[in-house]
């Protein structure tokens, strides 16, 4: 029997949850069409001995409604493995629009996931007015990796109530329509609906973005419709308490992202049974969290302390060649250092900078007490001090992260083990020159698998994959069997791992943002084409627009390598 691809010999992780078994992975026409000992000859065979084989791993927390139109590869999370990504989180979507409001919701992007407005209005054609459109102008960009989208709430308030959508609760004509935009949404292909509910995500006036404040009963009269239609509820800024009462009066499947928070690791287990208590029997709700500690990357490169005074402010002013010119400077160093010890504030939260180091891979698991102020103690300097010396020693590379989620590692460990949990959270397209969390499954194969045992592979690849895909509402994805879409990794168990970040400007308009490449993937296949082999792109594109399982509306274009 002839073959497109035979990946031979490596180590298959299925996705199930199943011990691990040594074979072969045979792929046609873009679906895997054997697994275990493979005979027959094939138009190209990949050497896996040695290697993990897994199904492609899945990231339910992005945000690259925007960033899709101008990096069709979907960088960084393609880098990583990944592929297939679910975009349309925390309520902020470009549809339904109608073509007056483009500017309305392309500023809401911009304020609440750092994308620059002008890059979004410049990037995406804007050829569309329902959800469902916006499908269609994805699915003519030919994505790298598969794109699944959730309609989002602020888009849907806008489109039924204007300006009134901001602060003004709808009338109960205006519950049903929104209930209405959200079913026919859900009819031509989004997978569900999302919410925010976090206050300090804000539009371009100052305000909550529309549906931050919204009452319970124009949520569950969106989440009756989503749940009709067997779609995702997906919400930001609810507690585990509130997703129970969602869950329970919509019957939807939920999936809510929220972080761990608290000084002891008591506090990720006092988290996990919060998450418990809001899956009593016929309840689905899910909880997406981050995989290590999250926050502002501080560096010369990018985000400066938060210190206020003249030459702090100079300093964040200048670009990167000017703060290093400052950096070689004693006297401006000297007068840096002596603004910084008037700020009490800063100095408080240097016990959540943790410096990455200047190893081969970042260092994000240090524990909570090896942070810059222990550095800058241990070297007998003030932390401004220590913060520039080490600016110039790598030439203005060094980078630090201010652990503002899930900065107690151990806690995080207790919350994560909960069956109810999936890793990632990445942000990936959003907080694009604050924040660099898209490499999220590296480390948690290099970390939680590899060096701390906390997972084993495969229990780690169910959650990134299966268990991923089912939360999604995706049948044909996640697992390593006959007749499944043929997404697939090829990695090196020992090798796998994230890479520093680093910051590029290529957004359009040479916008900044930050990049983080990976080791050791050997090949990423996509819908059956190999989309990277050993950690470059390929070129090809075989992404599809993944459309809810009972969408009516079709798929205007296929995917197709280019």
């Amino acid at each position: 029997m002839a073959h497109d691809i035979v990946i031979r010999g490596g180590r298959l992780v299925d996705g199930t949850g199943k011990p691990s078994t040594e074979g072969d992975v045979a792929i046609s026409d873009g679906r895997i069409t054997g697994v275990g000992s493979v005979d027959g000859i094939a138009k190209r065979e990949i050497d896996a001995r040695g290697m993990t084989v897994t199904p492609g791993f899945i990231d339910v927390h992005t945000h690259f409604d925007a960033q899709i139109g101008w990096d069709p590869m979907l960088t960084p999370v393609s880098w990583h493995g990944v592929t297939t990504a679910m975009m349309g989180n925390c309520g902020v979507t470009f549809a339904p629009c109608r073509p007056h409001d483009r500017d309305t919701l392309a500023g809401m992007m911009e304020t609440v996931e750092d994308i620059p407005k002008e890059a979004i209005l410049g990037g995406l054609p804007w050829d569309w007015e329902d959800y469902g459109g916006y499908l269609d102008a994805i699915e003519r960009l030919n994505p790298a990796i598969n794109i699944a989208g959730l309609v989002g709430h602020s888009a849907v308030r806008y489109y039924v109530m204007g300006d009134r959508a901001v602060e003004g609760q709808p009338t109960p004509e205006e519950r049903k329509q929104m209930a209405e935009v959200v079913a026919q949404s859900i009819d031509d292909g989004a997978i569900g609906f999302s919410t925010n509910r976090f206050a300090p995500h804000k539009g371009p006036d100052g305000k909550s973005i529309p549906g931050t404040f919204a009452e319970p009963e124009e949520l569950h009269e969106i989440g009756r419709v989503v749940a009709e239609r067997d779609a995702l509820l997906q919400a930001v800024g609810i507690r585990p308490k509130g997703m129970r009462k969602l869950a329970a009066e919509t019957k939807a499947r939920a999936l809510f992202s929220f972080g761990v928070f608290g000084p002891t690791p008591l506090a990720g287990r006092w988290f996990s049974h919060l998450l418990d208590r809001a899956n009593p029997e016929g309840n689905d709700v899910t909880m997406c969290t981050h995989v290590r500690g999250s926050g502002f990357v501080l560096g010369m490169q990018s985000q400066i302390p938060p210190v206020k005074g003249t030459q702090w402010d100079a300093l964040r002013a200048a670009d990167f060649e000017g703060r290093m010119k400052m950096m070689r400077d004693p006297e401006a160093c000297a007068a840096l250092t002596a603004e910084a010890r008037t700020q009490r504030r800063f100095s408080f939260l240097v016990r959540r900078v943790y410096y990455m180091g200047e190893g081969a891979q970042p260092e994000y698991a240090m524990h909570r007490r090896d942070n810059l102020a222990k550095m800058s103690g241990q070297a007998n300097e003030h932390w401004s001090e220590t913060f520039f010396r080490l600016a110039r020693e790598t030439n203005g590379k060094a980078l630090f992260t201010l652990r503002l989620f899930s900065s107690n590692m151990p806690a995080l460990a207790n919350l994560i083990q909960n069956p109810k949990v999936l890793p990632g959270l990445g942000d990936a397209g959003a907080h694009v020159s604050q924040i660099m969390d898209a490499g999220w499954a590296s480390f948690m194969l290099s970390h939680w698998v590899r060096e701390t045992g906390t997972f084993s592979m495969e229990e780690a690849i169910r959650r990134m994959t299966s268990e991923s895909a089912r939360v999604m509402g995706l049948a044909d994805r996640g697992v390593l069997a006959a007749g499944m879409r043929a997404d697939v990794n090829v990695f090196d168990a020992d090798q796998v791992a994230e890479c520093h970040p680093e910051m590029v400007h290529d957004f359009p308009g040479g916008a900044p943002r930050f990049i983080q490449r990976a080791v050791g993937y050997k090949a990423t296949l996509v819908n059956g084409e190999v989309s990277l082999i050993d950690g470059e792109h390929t070129g090809v594109r075989a992404g599809q627009v993944l459309r809810h399982a009972n969408a009516r509306r079709k798929p205007q274009v296929q995917a197709a390598a280019s």
